[in-house]
């Protein structure tokens, strides 16, 4: 019997928003039948300010599948879409209380079908299924790629393949995969380590600090501005003040002076120094 807490025991009892959303602005399925776990997120979006006014789900799965999906609506409902698609598997786990490391992989199933009913919406309220890149797959048996187990490494801070298994199933049937999941952890952490050796933000002359920027908003920034159909450019740099240039629907955003400041220089400040600044150009 796994150690559940007593919020993940309320949701798994008392479920909240179990259905579907009828004519959802967005849809988000993830998983399937035959890896044992299955969950499709709906969601209503309000046009004008983008916050989900709703949102519910179906799923196919144990205890903490039913939890975490159930606890992802209630956390999802009244934020902006900006602000759901921040939301990370552990922010989920943390709101139950924790989770059974064995069933980390539950949190992380409600974060991709959050992220697919997102893009969903993004695309005309046509239903996105999350999906792995066939030519990376790690693990055959689970469908898991090579991406989805480094940005659980990464998110997670994990050390081990069981870690691993925990949290993306990769390598918990056939195990013939876990000589390569060890590759990507030493890889991935091997990076992390020589990172934490490398010169500070402030000994870096000003063509590194641009290369530093640059690589923060190619792998961490670009990404989740594209979800909504935006980016954004680095146009200058003088000392540690970065201006910055929102480009696509983010050029004329209301929130853009937040996506600058709360998204972009904190995202900045966190990767690099946090003596950062982040100005508009």
């Amino acid at each position: 019997m796994w150690d559940y807490t007593d919020k993940v025991m309320d949701h798994f009892k008392n479920p909240r928003n179990v259905g579907a959303i009828e004519n959802a602005d967005g849809t988000g399925q993830v998983g399937s039948l035959i890896c044992g776990d299955a969950l499709r997120l709906t969601i209503k979006v309000n046009k004008e300010t983008e916050i989900i006014e709703d949102a519910k789900f179906e799923t196919f799965g144990c205890a903490s599948a039913i939890a975490s999906s159930s606890m992802l609506t209630e956390m999802v409902k009244g934020k902006t879409l900006e602000e759901a698609s921040k939301i990370t598997n552990q922010d989920i786990a943390d709101a139950l209380g924790s989770l059974p490391a064995e069933k980390m992989h539950c949190s992380v199933m409600g974060m991709e079908a959050l992220d697919a009913a997102i893009r969903s919406y993004r695309q005309g309220g046509k239903p996105v299924e999350f999906e792995q890149q066939e030519e990376k797959i790690v693990c055959r048996c689970f469908n898991v790629s090579e991406e989805a187990i480094i940005k659980a490494v990464r998110l997670n801070h994990l050390k081990t393949v069981e870690d691993v298994t925990h949290f993306t199933k990769a390598g918990g049937a056939c195990g013939r995969c876990k000589a390569d999941i060890q590759k990507i952890l030493d890889k991935v952490n091997g990076m992390v380590q020589a990172a934490a050796v490398q010169k500070s933000f402030n000994e870096l002359t000003i063509v590194e600090k641009i290369k530093a920027v640059e690589k923060v908003l190619e792998e961490e920034i670009r990404p989740k501005l594209n979800m909504d159909g935006g980016s954004a450019e680095l146009v200058d740099l003088s000392g540690n003040a970065v201006k910055i240039r929102l480009i696509g629907m983010c050029s004329g955003c209301i929130n853009a002076q937040a996506t600058l400041k709360n998204f972009i220089e904190k995202t900045l400040q966190e990767k690099l120094d946090k003596s950062i600044t982040v100005e508009q150009a």
